[in-house]
Formats: C-alpha cells, sequence, structure tokens
C-alpha cells in the first residue's frame, strides 16, 4: 500500500468496504479479533506523529498482532546505519508488515524493493498519505451516502500536502468533482493537469460543496513566506460561521488533523455539527485495521519460502 495512485477505482471500494465491517469491531465490549495472530508489524516512523502511530498501532493490536515501534532518534541510524540496512535488520527479527513514515517522499517505495515484508505507506514527505485518503472517502461515503457526483474542495496548503495528494487520486476514482482552493503560491495553476478545478477566492466555490476538507499549512515543509502572514491567511481562507452559511445547508466539513483552531477554522466550525473531525479519526482505525487484514490476506497467498 503505497498511494492511491497505484490502486484501481476497484481496490479502492473493496478496502473501503472491509473497513465497514471492522468499524463494528470497534463498538463491540471486547474488541479485538484474531485475524493478525502471530503476525508481526513494525512501525517505522522517521517523523512525529500522534494520530497516525496510534491508530495504527491499535489497529493491529485490535487484529491481535504483535506490534513493535520504532523511533529513528533512538536507533543506530544515528550511528550512521542505512536506512535500507535498517529495515533489513527488521526483517531478519520477523517482521510481516512495516508502516512507514518518512520526510523524503518515494522512501517507502525504495524500501519495498529491498525487502520482501509488506510496506505500508504512513506518509511520505509531500507525496502521499493513503490511509488518511481512505479513511476521509470512508467519512465521505458515510456522511453522504455516495462520493460520485459530489464536489469536493481541498482548501489550504495543497503543494505540500501528501493527504491532498491521496484525497485527489481517491477523489476523482470515484468520481467526485475535485477543487483546489488557496492562496496562489499554495495551489499553482499546473494542478489542473491532476484533472481539478483551481480557485484563488474561497467565497466563489463554498455555494458550490458538498464536502470542504481543511487542510493544514505545512510550516514544516516551506522554505520561505509563501503569504505575508497567518493573520492574512485567516482573512481570507479560514472557515468561519459565515463562511459556513455561504455553502449548502447539509455541508460536510473534514480537517486532517493536527488543525490550527483560529487559523485554518474556527473553533465554532471544527466542533460545530457540519464538522466530521472525530468520525475521521474512528474511521481511521477500521480502515488501518482492513488494510493491514487485506495485507495479511496477500501473504497467505504467497507460495511457501516466497
Amino acid at each position: 500500500m503505497l498511494g492511491l495512485e497505484d490502486l484501481s477505482r476497484e481496490e479502492i471500494l473493496a478496502v473501503l468496504d472491509t473497513a465497514e465491517s471492522f468499524a463494528e469491531v470497534s463498538r463491540r465490549d471486547r474488541k479485538k479479533v484474531p485475524a493478525l495472530l502471530g503476525r508481526i508489524v513494525f512501525n517505522l516512523f522517521f517523523e512525529n506523529s500522534t494520530r497516525t502511530r496510534t491508530s495504527f498501532s491499535l489497529a493491529a493490536k485490535r487484529l491481535s498482532a504483535d506490534v513493535q515501534d520504532f523511533s529513528a532518534s533512538v536507533s543506530s541510524i544515528s550511528k550512521g546505519e542505512t536506512f535500507i540496512d535498517t529495515a533489513k535488520n527488521i526483517e531478519a527479527m520477523g517482521c510481516d508488515v512495516m508502516v512507514v513514515r518518512h520526510p523524503t517522499p518515494g522512501a517507502p517505495h525504495l524500501l519495498s524493493q529491498h525487502v520482501s515484508s509488506s510496506i505500508i505507506n504512513a506518509g511520505d514527505g509531500a507525496h502521499e498519505h493513503p490511509t488518511q485518503g481512505l479513511l476521509d472517502l470512508m467519512t465521505i461515503r458515510q456522511a453522504k451516502g455516495k462520493i460520485e457526483g459530489l464536489t469536493v474542495a481541498l482548501l489550504g496548503d495543497i503543494s505540500h500536502s501528501r493527504v491532498a495528494r491521496s484525497n485527489i487520486w481517491g477523489l476523482l476514482k470515484l468520481g467526485a468533482k475535485v477543487i483546489l482552493c488557496g492562496p496562489p503560491t499554495l495551489v499553482p495553476r499546473s494542478m489542473e493537469r491532476l484533472g481539478c478545478e483551481v480557485a484563488y477566492r474561497l467565497e466563489d466555490v463554498l455555494p458550490r460543496c458538498d464536502v470542504i476538507n481543511v487542510l493544514r499549512i505545512q510550516f514544516e515543509r516551506q522554505q520561505g513566506g509563501l503569504f505575508p502572514s497567518v493573520g492574512e491567511y485567516s482573512q481570507f481562507y479560514m472557515m468561519t460561521q459565515d463562511r459556513v452559511r455561504l455553502a449548502k445547508p447539509d455541508l460536510l466539513i473534514l480537517a486532517p488533523g493536527p488543525i490550527n483552531r483560529g487559523v485554518e477554522l474556527t473553533p465554532e466550525v471544527a466542533d460545530g455539527k457540519h464538522s466530521a473531525i472525530l468520525d475521521q479519526v474512528t474511521n481511521g482505525l477500521a480502515v488501518r485495521m482492513a488494510v493491514l487484514y487485506l495485507l495479511s490476506g496477500k501473504m497467505d497467498a504467497r507460495p511457501a519460502g516466497e
């Protein structure tokens, strides 16, 4: 699972349908099934993460897998060992699945060429974050009953967002119209070649949207100021109650988190009736259980010794 760009419409729907079945597990008194009993899942995180690492760990444990967290700062990488040698040593300990987050785009793809364990991309630089894209799709489908025919706006820092790219691939393959909205320095006109509409004035976009996904400003990935000030960005692009009133009455608001209250959206909007932010977190667990389970099925299908 390296990215949604690589998956077909049918494969995406298969993951979403499997995730719906696993969502029920989290509502049980005993929140555990034996699907991955005996499997070993390593979380290889080379970037800080709260939500994604915890979600993957909990998902693997609910499938009865053994889970081991790895942190680069306390590993032999700090002594000069390479990324690939570290992964090969982990695989030699019997690892079945590696969940990889790395600041460099393509790092999980590179690793997949050097180890035989299943690789799940948990975010690679500004490239893709496929399980976040899948959980966003699941949340939209639950709330709207469909994805095909909807108009979905991605708002904010599109250029540096791996969530944006996974959302774009997934939404377009499932038949949604995608609008990219934000400052011209963060939403280059060239992104129209992906099959999206590009817009720079939020008020022009909102009346047409069924869903708006509010993306975080990726300050850590910007080399210089791409807009005059945070205050000016908020003035033109922050989701406020006044802007919500410009949209359809059943507007669905998503935000992948972490959210910056008072910058990308106001507290009233983040906690308001249109917000599905916590539903996204809940669905993230089900999606990651589904991905781990389906990858386990592929491993079972391999001939012995392969």
